[in-house]
């Protein structure tokens, strides 16, 4: 067998044109420098064992450009490929050193009810991003992506796919960027861009270290982000503006910490009424969590840096809603702290007041993430909302339930949750409604001390169901939901057009519901 340099060598001595095919494993740095730039094209399963390749548009306008190379080497090069593989080929064409085909699957995929997703949007977003992967290991600095029928999702896989957090690495993988080849759907693929970044900013506030992202960082980072938007106003309110506000349950949270609180709330103008009510948007932003005195154990600990992924996701769909100018008015509610044991921590049997006056015995300080809501929600009230929406990484049971397949949703409308659902099938960014019975409201309400316990009498049964009815102790508005998100904080390899890390899910789902919301012009 050949080494890749010598197969190389033999290619060219064969001529100049002779195409070269390989596998995955390409070699780092092919065609670098030659001023070219990558190419991914899709092709579709055929539906014939033995069938011919079935290449998109752009697949076939290419190969016909090549004199019908490209599909006589992948006829001769291997298998047909399946869903979500590569085949490259290098000196096919000059102004694409190397192209990357990948397979898309079946052609007519569309919505898969039992997946609860639209599989044909699914299978060009993974095909997508692992095609410009392989260009980036080849470090060619642009790649051109055929928009495989749904540009949105081609844009969508290539920059969530090769998205990863490597600020703080001397050693980075090259920057690859890229554009979509041809003209034909500029506009959709504009919006995938938009789409994914927006995810993409959750993943990296997410990622990022809780020494660099603290609460006052955290929201200056999203200001800056806001900054060029006439429409938007941003006020980070200072530790004296939220006692004032009597959030008490939120306070006794952060002071633990020698990180000062911060509650962050953005103001969307998006409506072509200002006084329009607005969809009010709820994160959880506990930017560390060690549990506090209910310590958590050291293992894996490190990944609390991500504990405030429902502030990341909710700031992150609210600077992506106003960069897609959505004609709506959104208001952005998020409390920022870090949860930390000391001498000033909650302990075990405290007893705090929420901003609506009511009691709360704190019995494990470790669920903290719902006392911040609690003021929060209350303080949603305030702008008569449209629809409250909050989204926090709540509860280790949630994980339990659903694993990172879906986003778990408890909401008291039905309106809402066929929106919500609805959204995600469209990003494959799925959620799963959850139930909100008073069975498990009695389980927080029975508390010997207080009017409510922070956790259930029955401590780890329906974990995340006891959090939701918690929260909906502080919620008098007719249409809300409650999204744990603690499940989908963080991607190993499930979704495959994802790095490992933090996923900074769900955010697409909540900008597609919010442009979703945007349309329907009634309440029920």
């Amino acid at each position: 067998m050949l080494l890749p340099c010598v197969r190389r060598a033999a290619a060219r001595r064969l001529g100049p044109r002779l195409p070269l095919a390989c596998g995955c494993s390409a070699q780092r740095g092919y065609g670098r420098g030659a001023g070219g730039k990558g190419l991914v094209l899709g092709i579709y399963s055929s539906e014939k064992e033995e069938g011919a390749a079935l290449f998109t548009g752009a697949g076939d306008a290419f190969d016909r450009l090549v004199s019908g190379k490209l599909r006589e080497l992948l006829s001769i090069s291997g298998p047909p490929l399946k869903k979500g593989k590569t085949r490259v080929f290098h000196g096919l064409h000059q102004d694409f050193p190397s192209v990357v085909v990948v397979g898309l699957g079946k052609k007519n995929a569309g919505v898969n009810d039992q997946e609860n997703w639209n599989e044909g949007k699914e299978n060009i977003r993974a095909a997508v991003a692992v095609g410009c992967r392989q260009i980036q290991d080849l470090e060619i600095p642009c790649v051109e992506v055929d928009p495989c029928g749904d540009a949105q999702a081609a844009a969508e896989g290539a920059v969530l796919g090769l998205h990863e957090y490597n600020e703080l690495k001397q050693k980075k993988k090259p920057v690859v960027t890229p554009q979509l080849h041809g003209s034909a759907e500029s506009e959709a693929w504009q919006k995938g861009v938009i789409y994914a970044e927006g995810q993409n900013l959750a993943r990296y506030l997410m990622e990022a270290p809780a020494n660099y992202i603290t609460p006052i960082k955290f929201a200056e980072h999203i200001e800056q982000k806001l900054r060029s938007f006439s429409n938007v106003k941003v006020h980070i309110r200072p530790e004296s503006w939220i006692a004032t506000q009597q959030m008490g349950a939120f306070l006794s949270v952060a002071k633990g910490s020698a990180e000062p609180p911060i509650f962050l709330e953005i103001h969307y103008l998006g409506g072509t009424n200002t006084n329009d009510s607005p969809l009010v948007l709820v994160g959880k932003g506990v930017t560390f969590d060690s549990g506090g005195i209910s310590l958590k154990p050291s293992s894996g600990m490190d990944a609390m840096r991500a504990d405030m992924g429902g502030a990341a996701t909710v700031c992150s769909a609210i600077v992506t809603a106003a960069t897609l100018n959505l004609p709506l008015n959104i208001i952005g509610l998020t409390p920022l702290c870090e949860n930390m044991p000391s001498g000033k921590a909650n302990k075990p049997g405290d007893v705090v007041r929420a901003k609506n006056g009511k009691t709360i015995q704190v019995d494990n300080t470790d669920a903290e993430g719902r006392l911040l809501l609690a003021d929060a929600l209350c303080y949603a009230h305030n702008f008569n909302a449209r629809a409250i929406v909050n989204a926090a990484t709540l509860t280790g049971a949630m994980d339990v339930a659903l694993g990172s397949a879906a986003t778990g949703v408890f909401t008291n409308s039905s309106w809402l949750w066929t929106h919500l659902y609805e959204a995600s099938i469209l990003t494959g960014d799925r959620v799963w409604r959850m139930p909100l019975f008073e069975h498990y409201t009695k389980q927080v309400t029975d508390c010997p001390l207080a009017d409510l316990n922070n956790i259930g009498k029955y401590s780890r049964a329906g974990g995340a169901c006891t959090a939701a009815a918690f929260l909906k102790e502080f919620v008098t508005a007719s249409h809300w939901a409650h999204l744990d998100i603690a499940g989908v904080m963080s991607n190993k390899d499930e979704v495959p057009y994802l790095r490992k890390g933090m996923a900074g899910r769900p955010t697409r789902t909540l900008v597609e519901f919010a442009a979703r919301l945007s349309q329907d012009s009634h309440n029920p």
